[in-house]
């Protein structure tokens, strides 16, 4: 099966090393944004998933969920986590403030990894309601989301996605 790109199955698994490897020894290769890109996604997929299963209030995603979603909210004490705007997450305030707080993580491994986040948390990932944020990002946001009771109405909004099998 081939994906995005025409990257076919041996060229994911050959490039999977490469994922971790510093992005600016790969200048703007479109192989590597596409292996990006599906990473991303299956992410996305996998968590949607988890929410649709699970009671998010108690849900766990890191080791650290308690010191990330305590420096979160220590940085964004006001920010309403149940709907984002792309304005929010990336003006230039916005941009220098998220910078700071990410760099307070540099020790988390994959904190800088691109990651989809919905803005709209009451509905799935779709391209309207999607937007390319850093893991840190995202796992901020989604804790606040999850302990905020923002993510409950999932559950019985939505069943999980069957993934489909390759052909």
């Amino acid at each position: 099966m081939n994906v995005g790109g025409g990257v076919g199955a041996e060229g994911l698994m050959a490039g999977a090393g490469l994922l971790s490897r510093p992005a600016d020894e790969f200048g703007n290769d479109p192989s590597i944004e596409t292996m990006w890109a599906i990473k991303a996604f299956e992410h996305a997929e996998v968590y949607f998933n988890l929410l649709c299963s699970v009671d998010t209030k108690h849900l766990r995603l890191t080791p650290f969920d308690d010191e990330i979603y305590k420096m979160f909210r220590e940085e964004f004490p006001d920010l309403k986590v149940n709907h984002l705007t792309e304005d929010v997450l990336k003006n230039n305030n916005a941009k220098e403030i998220w910078r700071n707080f990410c760099a307070k993580f540099q020790w988390f491994e994959d904190f800088s990894y691109g990651t989809l986040l919905r803005l709209d948390c009451s509905d799935d990932y779709s391209e309207e309601n999607s937007i390319l944020v850093t893991r840190i990002q995202f796992l901020a946001i989604e804790l606040a989301r999850n302990r905020e009771g923002n993510n409950t109405c999932i559950r019985s909004k939505f069943k999980p996605h069957q993934h489909k099998p390759e052909k």
